[in-house]
């Protein structure tokens, strides 16, 4: 059964603290570098960009509205750390992903004390990065047209007064959903899980699915902690996975 003190927020927290084991931490050092890389070349292009794109929506705000001007603000700021944790998790996924299934793999067997699979020989760790690269477009192939959408649509609401509020709480609605299929793709890409069935699965379980994704958003947004938040997510996810769907397959 579930456990109790583990929300979609504590699976996170919980990949965190796993992520110096003994027996894990030499599979979140590739991911590491990865992220490493990632995030100085992300980061320097966010700042170099920001304040352009910032002046660029607070210009369209009326003038009737300035005294709201500070909200205006901190949403569109939010909006665009939002888009840069986003991005970073999307990138470091594609780039990283050949690690997370034996990462997601090798937590299950941490987490649930029985060994999963035998020793593999390279030519088997080569055709398991393989997979996890083809199993990272098809969720591409899903992602991609919503990412489109949601992006025309909270622009098009950015250019009406008041609603252009909505825009930020979709954007993160739709990161959450996203990012909570990304993670728990891995280990149900281990059982064997296809895409689209994971899809219906999480759509059962849909408050802890979006805290826990919400969660691993917010974490990416945050320089320093995102370096670390993807294979902690990966932990968690797999946490997810056997406590609350290979243990626990009804709805929340």
């Amino acid at each position: 059964m579930p456990n109790p003190h583990h929300s979609g927020p504590g699976y996170l927290l919980q990949g965190l603290k796993l992520l110096t084991h003994p027996q894990l931490r030499w599979f979140v050092l590739g991911p590491l570098l990865i992220n490493l890389l990632l995030f100085v070349g992300l980061t320097w292009f966010a700042f170099a960009q920001f304040g352009q794109w910032l002046d660029m929506l607070m210009a369209k705000i009326p003038a009737w509205l300035d005294f709201l001007a500070w909200v205006f603000w901190v949403l569109f700021s939010g909006f665009l750390l939002l888009v840069y944790g986003y991005s970073f998790a999307i990138l470091g996924n594609l780039l990283a992903s050949p690690f997370y299934g034996p990462l997601s793999e090798r937590v299950e067997e941490v987490l649930s004390g029985t060994r999963i699979g035998n020793q593999m020989s390279a030519r088997q760790l080569m055709a398991l990065a393989a997979n996890s690269m083809k199993r990272e477009f098809i969720k591409l192939g899903y992602f991609l047209p919503r990412i489109v959408g949601v992006l025309l649509l909270t622009l098009g609401l950015s250019l009406i007064p008041i609603l252009n509020l909505l825009g930020p709480t979709i954007a993160f609605l739709w990161g959450a959903w996203s990012l909570a299929l990304q993670y728990l793709d891995y280990p149900a890409d281990n059982h064997q899980v296809d895409f689209r069935e994971l899809r219906e699965i999480l759509g059962g379980k849909r408050f802890v699915s979006f805290s826990f994704g919400g969660s691993v958003l917010i974490a990416t947004t945050i320089p320093g902690l995102n370096l670390f938040a993807m294979p902690a997510s990966v932990i968690g996810a797999t946490s997810f996975w056997l406590e609350r769907i290979e243990n626990a397959p009804q709805s929340d």
